[in-house]
């Protein structure tokens, strides 16, 4: 009698056993390199606000304006002109048959002149330039006088200009003007006050 044969085992190739294992490390090398890719990958940039537009430039001052009656221009020193003190105008001597005169406030007149009437003489007259007493002269004579008038002497010029109408009645009522006083390096300054003419 015959022994029985041994039923043989199927013999497992290397590779057989290996490909389970290869398997899951592809599926882990895909997995794990997904998950580096991600982590590389730049961060979105953040929300940069809007810029807001720049302020305006501020506006340059003004320029400063000198007070009203003070000096402008020339070398920087002020016009200073005195009221004229009776003896003061007595001493000058003016000649002419009326005059007319300027004065600012109380106190004596800035500048007396006289002159003759239907005369083409000049009228002559004097100004108080700090405590010198000064002569100017205005073409014209008296007649002259009556609506205002430019005087010139040595270094300076005075021009009266009527800004309005009498004030009060009478024969001569004063007029409201202005006297300027132009000096020879430029300097000017202007005073208001009123400007009277008769005898």
């Amino acid at each position: 009698m015959r022994p029985t044969p041994t039923p043989r085992r199927p013999r497992r190739t290397p590779a057989a056993g290996l490909a389970p294992t290869a398997a899951a490390v592809l599926l882990c090398a895909c997995s794990g390199s997904g998950g580096v890719d991600a982590a590389r990958a730049p961060a979105a940039p953040a929300a940069v606000p809007a810029s807001r537009p720049p302020d305006p430039a501020p506006a340059p001052p003004a320029p400063a304006q000198a007070p009203e009656g003070a000096t402008v221009g020339g070398d920087g020193s002020p016009i200073a002109l005195s009221p004229l003190s009776p003896a003061e105008i007595e001493a000058a001597r003016l000649p002419g048959e009326l005059g007319c005169s300027f004065q600012a406030s109380a106190g004596g007149p800035l500048l007396v002149a006289m002159g003759n009437v239907a005369s083409r003489e000049p009228a002559l007259g004097v100004v108080k330039v700090g405590s010198y007493v000064e002569r100017v002269a205005a073409p014209g004579g008296f007649d002259a006088m009556l609506e205002g008038a430019s005087f010139s002497g040595a270094g300076k010029t005075v021009r009266i200009a009527l800004t309005g109408p009498a004030i009060g009645g009478g024969e001569s009522p004063p007029r409201p003007a202005t006297l300027t006083y132009d000096r020879a390096d430029g300097a000017r300054r202007t005073f208001a006050g009123r400007w009277s003419c008769g005898p």
